[in-house]
């Protein structure tokens, strides 16, 4: 795959850079620190092009009214680790957030499921989106999944996700079988600086 790139209808999609999956946690990702600067690198660009930034959150509400199946199926979410007010489900301080960049609250792994963000990208022109953040295998390709199915067109990084181990496949594993999943029926593939460049050259 190989799609265009028009600045104006592209958004930046970082998803869940939150203090849970980035950093002392259980369920962090070991690389995602690093993939934070990678995406912080990324988001300055895209805002000088013109390409809209949002961040998503995965949080629920503490008294459990909105956790549904969850309670069965995540431990950490049954554990209160993205409740709303908890420490560990705020955005890494970090982040660099800017003025005009959109904060995006969600109740379950895809960014599209029970939010506004349809809507918000419509509204905007916005056809493609570049996804980012962590986990890779989790709500990076979820989202990812969620969006070509909605007919964005999908840029995917390689470089700017990542997992974390899971029960009998490690992180490189799970990482390297999202992108080939991923690459070869629903999103472009690139890293970081390839989608700078990329992005530069439409600018």
């Amino acid at each position: 795959m190989n799609f265009d790139l028009v600045p104006r209808r592209t958004a930046l999609i970082n998803v869940d850079l939150q203090n849970c999956f980035l950093r002392d946690s259980p369920i962090a990702a070991p690389e995602g620190p690093v993939v934070l600067e990678r995406l912080n690198r990324l988001a300055a660009v895209c805002r000088q092009a013109g390409v809209a930034v949002i961040h998503t959150r995965f949080v629920l509400d503490p008294d459990g009214s909105d956790l549904g199946v969850l309670s069965e199926t995540s431990p950490p979410a049954r554990d209160g680790l993205l409740n709303r007010d908890a420490p560990s489900a705020q955005l890494d301080e970090a982040l660099v957030v800017r003025e005009g960049d959109v904060i995006l609250d969600k109740p379950r792994f895809g960014a599209f499921c029970r939010t506004a963000l349809e809507e918000i990208l419509r509204a905007r022109g916005i056809d493609t989106v570049i996804i980012g953040g962590v986990a890779t295998n989790v709500c990076c390709e979820t989202t990812a999944r969620e969006a070509m199915q909605r007919e964005f067109h999908v840029f995917f990084l390689s470089d700017g996700t990542a997992a974390a181990d899971m029960p009998g496949a490690s992180a490189a594993e799970l990482q390297k079988t999202s992108l080939v999943t991923l690459g070869f029926l629903f999103a472009q593939v690139l890293t970081v600086d390839e989608m700078i460049a990329k992005i530069r050259a439409a600018a």
